[in-house]
């Protein structure tokens, strides 16, 4: 059975999700499709809009086979650690190739990029520190190292291609064996934040969402059914679709509970940024207020959401340095249709790391630290319905 992976977020799942699964499976003649998927949180530091489970089943009533978790470990983090995780967990699982969105549309240049990067690495990594002592964000002052590289056949300023680019670093370098595939984004593009025909951003059909309380006819017409269904059910049985707002009074409790010399151990607290968030948690009256008040051109409004759900979730700098660098260690399925099982009935024989149904299968810190999310992730739930989803972590996969 030959298989196709694609790394996705699925926030929520809309109609450029479905035609990227489409055109994924026919590109790689693929017999499964495969998407390894953010869980609670994603890697710009938000929340999903609504929670794993309903996202997997939108995802396997619209072309997926199989999803599997992208531990949060790797989900919350920068294109680098993101795609590690995640091309990682893919092969793994033992896909054959991996298939992305890019705006950039042709693989070819991305593996030149590849080429001359490793060609010229050393005066990158020079380059790279360079912009950043200048207080560059590490998304610009990347770009302009690989600019000065002459790597100038992709745009790494578009937020698809820089990920493209950092999927295929990880399966040049580590995972030969899986054959890359990119197609180009149509319609909307990603941080698009108006609707504007069938296929629109995930971003904007987020914004129509939050702003109206309700599904407007703009976003029906972006969105398949089974979105619409899952959507529809998750607000009515937990009367809440997440954004950070909703997490403000804990992150609040949080920083001005901890003492700074502890924040600072926080994974992305790093050169007085706990000073700084203390300092302005003390006037802000939401989140929107406490990022405003605490970015800089160095830390991006990005980078520092992505560090205030390590705060809610406590997790360390050296947790993320010990575990990121030892990579992925166990392959977790959220949901399965009967393709997807019968790819999984012949994978799991030849996998290195444990295959999980379910997560008290198995003990370990990063599922310690997923743990950790889902109980922040429901933290926006009234106690009854955060105690019923709390225990959809330890329960069976999705069928359909």
């Amino acid at each position: 059975m030959k298989s196709c992976g694609v790394i996705v977020e699925y926030n929520p799942f809309h109609n450029g999700h479905a035609y990227h699964i489409e055109q994924s499976r026919e590109t790689a003649q693929a017999d499964c499709m495969v998407a390894v998927m953010s869980g609670n949180f994603l890697q710009r530091g938000e929340p999903a809009i609504i929670d794993k489970w309903q996202r997997t089943r939108a995802a396997l009533q619209s072309g997926v086979d199989l999803v599997l978790e992208l531990p949060y470990l790797f989900a919350v983090q920068h294109s680098d650690y993101f795609s590690r995780g995640a091309v990682q967990t893919l092969s793994n699982a033992g896909v054959d190739a991996i298939c992305f969105g890019s705006e950039n549309g042709a693989i070819t240049p991305f593996i030149k990029a590849h080429e001359t990067l490793t060609a010229h690495g050393e005066v990158f990594n020079n380059n790279l520190r360079k912009h950043l002592d200048e207080g560059l964000s590490y998304p610009e002052a990347a770009r302009f190292a690989y600019e000065d590289i002459g790597i100038a056949s992709i745009d790494l300023g578009q937020p698809n291609n820089i990920l493209g680019y950092s999927y295929i670093k990880q399966i040049l370098d580590h995972h030969r064996h899986v054959t890359p595939f990119t197609i180009e984004r149509t319609g909307s593009q990603y941080h698009d934040q108006h609707m504007d025909g069938s296929i629109a951003s995930a971003t904007s059909i987020r914004k129509e969402l939050l702003a109206h309380g309700e599904m407007t006819e703009k976003a029906l017409d972006a969105i398949p059914l089974p979105t619409l269904d899952g959507l529809n059910e998750y607000y009515q049985k937990n009367k809440v679709w997440h954004h950070w707002e909703h997490y403000f009074s804990l992150l609040q409790y949080k920083i001005l509970t901890t003492p700074a010399e502890q924040l600072q151990l926080i994974h992305g607290v790093d050169e007085g940024l706990e000073h700084r968030f203390k300092n302005a948690i003390k006037k802000a009256t939401s989140f929107h207020q406490l990022i405003e008040n605490v970015k800089t051109k160095r830390y991006t409004w990005t980078r520092l959401q992505r560090t205030c759900v390590h705060i809610l979730t406590g997790l360390t700098k050296e947790e993320a340095r010990h575990w990121l660098h030892e990579g992925t260690a166990y392959v977790r399925v959220l949901g399965m249709n009967k393709t997807g099982q019968s790819y999984l009935n012949v994978q799991k024989k030849r996998m290195n790391v444990p295959l999980l149904t379910q997560p008290q299968q198995w003990s370990h810190p990063v599922l310690d630290m997923e743990e950790r999310s889902v109980a922040a992730y429901y933290s926006a739930l009234p106690a009854q319905q955060r105690v019923e989803c709390m225990s959809k972590e330890y329960g069976s996969p999705v069928r359909i």
